[in-house]
């Protein structure tokens, strides 16, 4: 839904994109590098920022659940790429019906949990059962539209669905997809059973997480024999962990400290896609914000190349679909920087001296507000910043609706259907857009339906429903004997088979 990061400039590094960088059986063998072979035997220490309350990805909420369990301990039948590409994992194989209803998926041969039970569809079946009639499950509410899961053999699993899902298959690759042990009673808040390439070696907690290579992993081994993930919340601290040798990689790097890594001339600093969304939302169901020409005002009001350089990475985004996403489509004339218009458009709406009030959780610092006071002072917009802890937000702004202006990192990839809901805090109803949405979803071919929603979000743009500040980026460094590390989408999962790391 959206992260809480402990300050804006980390932009999408914090916390709910996928990315699997191996085949469903696993990652090529290492290649030698210039500098040095791979090491089997070598540990990967990698800088992290959110550590997780508990392991138990089935019932507590949080990305940095997701971003270091997924693909490493537990797996679904499918998982995605760095780009959102879905791909088989647990599944060797899958067929979707021609009428878009039933999903029949053979397993892998040789999968077990870490405790050497052999996997069957059995425990396909039970796990996705448990979801869908769980409500304290993750993932239960993908479930809504499934009418039956059966094990046809041992190694086979049939989903019939209700109707027609477009988004269906992808929420397999989430938390919904995971498949558990029948009748399992580890302890998932401090333990794991999974079938991942790594196993939970230990837990200090407040400072490290330490993973295992499994050597009875069903597909290719890991690339390393160890990784260990260090919780660094302060951003400073992690740059020095890094340059004093503690860290072999640096993820949620601050870009206002990249240049420090960069000049030690020892670490190669990448740039990643997200789908986090900077959204600036408006009450549309609130004066003065229910008129679209406040709205639009608003938005033109806004530079935002200056605002993304401010902030220091990411991209400009000027609809609700990001790049990654089904739909996408540069909408960036729509709202072209254009303050003159903006003063014209707030005194055609009988707005003179308009003050309003962005409501913001505490945790995302002062750039974005800062520059949104001076380019709607700019237009004759006096900007009062109301900033609240998460909690009091969640109530104010998410559940009561009681806001003007609000700004959160919305994170989750595919989550348009949020503009389709009238009752989402958004307080956006055009029946246009759900009827597109709902056409979308039905649709059976992925192009037709990614061009439904290119449709629907365009009117969501036209109609200046908010106005999205930034498609935010993350930052990650690395040495150079690292080879294979995600870059894409890390702050959601972080796929570590095929990473390798060369003797010092």
């Amino acid at each position: 839904m959206f992260r809480r990061p402990t300050r804006l400039a980390l932009i999408g590094a914090l916390t709910a994109v996928a990315l699997a960088l191996s085949a469903c059986t696993g990652s090529a063998e290492p290649t030698p590098t210039s500098v040095g072979k791979p090491d089997p035997d070598a540990s990967l220490s990698v800088g992290l920022v959110l550590e997780p309350t508990n392991l138990d990805i089935r019932h507590t909420s949080g990305a940095a659940l997701e971003q270091i369990l997924f693909d490493n301990i537990y797996e679904g039948l499918v998982t995605r790429t760095q780009d959102n590409k879905i791909e088989k994992r647990l599944a060797s194989d899958y067929e979707v019906s021609a009428d878009g209803l039933t999903y029949t998926f053979t397993l892998n041969d040789g999968v077990t949990f870490h405790d050497g039970t052999a996997l069957t569809s059995a425990d396909v079946v039970s796990s996705y059962k448990t979801v869908q009639t769980d409500e304290s499950v993750q993932g239960h509410a993908d479930f809504a539209g499934v009418a039956s899961i059966t094990a046809t053999d041992p190694k086979t699993v049939q989903i019939v669905l209700t109707a027609p899902n477009q988004n269906f298959l992808f929420a397999l690759t989430g938390r919904a997809g995971l498949v558990f042990k029948t009748g399992d009673t580890t302890d998932l808040k401090t333990a794991e059973n999974g079938t991942g390439p790594f196993t939970l070696g230990s837990w200090s907690k407040g400072a490290s997480i330490t993973f295992e290579r499994s050597d009875t992993y069903w597909g290719d081994k890991a690339g390393v024999k160890q990784v260990v993930f260090h919780y660094i919340p302060d951003f400073t601290a992690g740059v020095n962990a890094a340059m004093d040798g503690t860290l072999d990689v640096l993820t949620a790097v601050d870009p206002n400290l990249v240049d420090q890594l960069k000049e030690t001339g020892d670490f190669t600093v990448t740039t990643g896609r997200t789908t986090d969304k900077g959204t600036l939302a408006f009450n549309n169901a609130k004066a003065p914000l229910n008129d679209q020409k406040v709205r639009e005002a608003l938005r033109l009001a806004i530079d935002h190349d200056a605002l993304v350089e401010a902030v220091g990475a990411g991209q400009t985004m000027y609809g609700p679909i990001p790049e990654l996403d089904p739909g996408y489509e540069d909408l960036s004339k729509l709202v072209p920087y254009d303050p003159a218009k903006a003063k014209k458009l707030l005194e055609e709406a009988g707005q003179k001296d308009l003050t309003l009030t962005l409501t913001i959780p505490t945790f995302y610092g002062t750039t974005v507000p800062q520059v949104l006071i001076s380019d709607f002072a700019k237009v004759g917009v006096t900007l009062k910043v109301n900033r609240v802890e998460f909690p009091a937000w969640l109530e104010d702004v998410y559940t009561n609706h009681d806001y003007e202006l609000s700004f959160v990192l919305h994170v989750e990839p595919r989550d348009f259907g949020n503009w389709a809901n009238p009752d989402y805090y958004f307080g956006y109803d055009n029946k246009q857009v759900q009827e597109l949405y709902a056409e979308a979803m039905a649709e059976i071919d992925p192009d037709k339906s990614a061009a439904l929603l290119s449709q629907a979000a365009k009117i969501v743009s036209e109609d200046d429903a908010a106005d999205w500040l930034y498609n935010g980026a993350t930052l990650t460094a690395l040495l150079p004997i690292v080879k294979g590390f995600p870059k894409d989408s890390i702050n959601s999962r972080i796929d570590l088979l095929g990473v390798t790391r060369a003797k010092d």
